[in-house]
């Protein structure tokens, strides 16, 4: 799918979520069969997902942590699939520098990060080393509610 203009322009007014389609029509000079014709196609494609988003700090008992992952093999897509798939696991990005994977988790309580190491990540073969950051303060930072 090309992705023009005018769909990036409707995405960026899909950020706040609640915009109705014919808002979005009328600033941007289109006709609200075009916007919804849009958007549904760039939600079939895989290009936009529209969900109600959260920020982790706002949620009692709630924490992220970003977890730097190294494997023994150079299996990443894999792996990062396979990881992509665990209790807590936001977001998984194949990277370039010290790890082959760093991962975006979410916690609450009854489910931390030794329920996560020893229920999850002892699940995945492969991993050599974790070295885990805990988020004190973020900005911006805004998940989906996976819980």
């Amino acid at each position: 799918m090309k992705i023009d203009r005018t769909n990036i322009d409707i995405i960026r007014e899909l950020r706040e979520g609640k915009k109705s389609f014919k808002v979005i029509a009328d600033k941007l000079s289109i006709t609200e069969n075009t916007v919804r014709s849009r958007v549904n196609k760039l939600q079939e494609e895989g290009v936009l997902e529209i969900c109600g988003l959260v920020d982790p700090s706002t949620l009692p008992g709630h924490r992220t942590v970003v977890i730097g992952i190294k494997l023994t093999e150079m299996n990443l897509v894999e792996k990062g699939k396979e990881i992509s798939r665990l209790k807590g696991v936001i977001s998984v990005s194949v990277v370039t520098g010290r790890y082959d994977l760093i991962i975006l988790v979410l916690f609450k309580k009854g489910f931390g990060l030794l329920e996560f190491y020893t229920e999850e990540i002892a699940k995945v073969e492969g991993v050599s080393s974790v070295e885990t950051f805990v988020v004190y303060k973020s900005y911006n930072l805004k998940v989906p509610y996976i819980f």
